[in-house]
């Protein structure tokens, strides 16, 4: 798996660039992070048990921590915390982001939780 060598975190659009040894690089929203997270809030505890998270469109990123040379785990401003985000893990969000996405915003749209956007 590939290493990153550089995280940035963009207060202003919300985005945490993040780059790998292999030459990929992603930019990964933090409402896409947040709905998104590893933890078991929002995973939940076992297989199909995950918890749709709706109304984090302006959530950002106050602070990331690293954990170890394995991951970081990033606190959002909505008080969430608790999830660990492997390099593993950030890499596959960023070479799935666009599949995953859809997924999040057809769930949202099945429970009836129309996302907001932002005004221009």
């Amino acid at each position: 798996m590939p290493t990153p060598t550089e995280l940035n975190l963009h207060r202003q659009s919300r985005v945490l660039a993040v780059s790998y040894d292999d030459g990929s690089s992603f930019n990964l929203p933090c409402e896409y992070l947040r709905v998104y997270s590893p933890s078991a809030e929002v995973q939940g505890h076992g297989p199909g048990q995950g918890v749709l998270q709706v109304g984090k469109e302006d959530v950002g990123i106050d602070k990331i921590e690293p954990v170890g040379n394995y991951a970081v785990c990033l606190h959002f401003d909505d008080e969430h915390n608790t999830g660990i985000y492997s390099w593993d893990y950030l890499y596959r969000l960023g070479t799935e982001q666009e599949r995953l996405w859809k997924a999040y915003l057809d769930e949202l749209e099945k429970a009836g939780h129309p996302r907001k956007t932002r005004p221009s």
